[in-house]
Formats: structure tokens, C-alpha cells, sequence
């Protein structure tokens, strides 16, 4: 989530420094309000209606609504209220959005299903330096196949390992 603001943060305050890149911090505070005020294209609402349940208020704007309670608890119980609407519906436009970025996603995306002794390569996870392979240098193949996971076994050293579909890649040999 950090990379996710910092994404969207760094190049605002790239936009607004001078050429000798010395004053980013001046601002700091405008560009932060901008996010916390701007609305979120997932969840329809800004984190400042997330977090205070209502929309931001300058010094500017006056008095905008003439709401009174006879006790502090009313205001509590109102604020509770209007809380659980905008969470409510923030997580519907969430799982609404999920679903539309899932749908095409999955256009794009190739489903492939291999079959018992099917010759592939899996990822190798953890690697110490870009120019290593990304991929098994021995074949593998595959002993057990629960579709989207795979239990492979390595062709020389015989150890097992189960990888999910992501993982793998076909080889084709030619003879």
C-alpha cells in the first residue's frame, strides 16, 4: 500500500519543485491534502469522508449545515451511522471494481492445464542477481495435476515440488 501512494505521491511533488529540486518540502502539506481530499476512482469517496465520515471543510466555505443535537451522544450516534453507510458502500464499489478488474484481467490471460508427464520449467523464486534464469535450467514433470497446482518432480535430482499454475512454463523438445 506504501508503493501505491508513493506512486501516485512522488510525481505530484516532482511537478511542483523548482529545477533545483530543494524545496519539495514546501509541498509536502498541499499535495498530501490533495490526496486525502481527491476521490478514489475504487472506492468512490475520499480518505477524508473514509476516515471522518463527511466531507472536507475549508476555512473558506463558511458554516455549510446548521445541524444541532441536544447531547453530544446524538452527534456520536449520527456519526456512527453516516460511517457505516459511506464504509458500506466504499466496500461495495471495492468489490464491484474487483470484479471489473478481475473480468479483464482475465481476458488477457491464458489458462493452460497440463497434463501427467508433461516436460516444463518452474520459477525460481529468490533469485541473487537479475542475470540468473528466471526458470528450472533442468526439466520437470509433472506427477500430479490438481489444477491451478501441479506436484512436479525434477527430471535429474527426482525431488518433488508442488507449484501453482503461475509458476510453470511448457518446454517443447524437438527431436
Amino acid at each position: 500500500m506504501i508503493e501505491r501512494f508513493n506512486a501516485t505521491f512522488v510525481p505530484q511533488i516532482a511537478k511542483l519543485q523548482d529545477k533545483e529540486h530543494n524545496n519539495w518540502d514546501e509541498f509536502l502539506s498541499p499535495v498530501v491534502f490533495a490526496y486525502n481530499t481527491g476521490t478514489h476512482s475504487t472506492t468512490q469517496y475520499s480518505p477524508f469522508q473514509l476516515l471522518y465520515g463527511r466531507e472536507p471543510r475549508l476555512p473558506t466555505d463558511g458554516r455549510l449545515s446548521s445541524f444541532t443535537f441536544r447531547k453530544p451522544s446524538d452527534y456520536y450516534e449520527q456519526l456512527k451511522k453516516s460511517m457505516k453507510l459511506i464504509h458500506g458502500y466504499a466496500r461495495d464499489n471495492i468489490i464491484q471494481k474487483q470484479q471489473q478488474y478481475k473480468v479483464q484481467y482475465d481476458k488477457l490471460r491464458p489458462d493452460p492445464h497440463y497434463a501427467i508427464n508433461d516436460r516444463v520449467l518452474i520459477r525460481r523464486h529468490g533469485l541473487q542477481n537479475k542475470l540468473e534464469p528466471k526458470f528450472s535450467i533442468t526439466p520437470q514433470n509433472i506427477i500430479c495435476a490438481q489444477h491451478p497446482v501441479y506436484v512436479v518432480r525434477d527430471e535429474t535430482t527426482h525431488v518433488e515440488t508442488q507449484v501453482h499454475i503461475n509458476d510453470i512454463r511448457p518446454i517443447y523438445i524437438q527431436n
